[in-house]
């Protein structure tokens, strides 16, 4: 399987990349970025220098050829659909707003496509990295890090189970497919 991880030097990618190079399923893995990807301290140097390609993009609105032939012929792709922060700054109203408006283009995208795309938007709550102090805000819920980063790798490995998963949808899916990477 070849997977395109969009904004890959972003934490919750940095985990990706860890966990997709160690993954036998993943063949082949562009690292998309505005900076190189940097190859995660416990990964396998070997694993790393044959399934990871970094590829930078200045611009996410325009893609130079020489990047849209990296990306062709992908099986999958994890990334963020940023909102721009211009827009972010009208207040968390308009920001949910607007989150949820470009949900719902990404859904439609994928029903229009008849089949030739699927899509997936992912609710988490505050997502904890290892050995760091938890934030608390009350009525969020907590993700691990590695978690998150398990049952994305799952969902697109395995198919996604719904359009939309929620934050203990997420820490069931990762838990499980960690229990089973454990297992060999």
């Amino acid at each position: 399987m070849k997977l395109i991880i969009g904004g890959s030097t972003g934490f919750v990618a940095t985990e990706l990349l860890s966990q997709a190079l160690k993954n036998p399923a993943i063949t082949s893995i562009i690292a998309l970025g505005r900076r190189g990807a940097t190859v995660p301290a416990d990964a396998n140097s070997n694993a790393a220098k044959t399934k990871l390609r970094s590829i930078t993009c200045e611009n996410f609105e325009e893609y130079p050829d020489s990047v849209k032939s990296e990306l062709a012929n992908a099986d999958a792709c994890i990334c963020r659909a940023e909102i721009p922060p211009a827009l972010q700054n009208h207040g968390l109203v308009d920001y949910g707003l607007l989150r949820g408006e470009t949900e719902t283009l990404i859904l439609d995208y994928a029903e229009q496509s008849q089949g030739t795309v699927q899509s997936c938007i992912v609710k988490p709550g505050l997502i904890d990295a290892p050995g760091a102090e938890k934030r608390e805000i009350p009525g969020l819920p907590h993700i691990d890090l590695p978690d998150i980063a398990a049952a994305l790798l799952d969902q697109v490995i395995r198919g996604f189970e719904k359009d939309t998963l929620s934050n203990d949808d997420l820490v069931r899916i990762g838990q499980r497919a960690l229990a089973g990477y454990s297992k060999g």
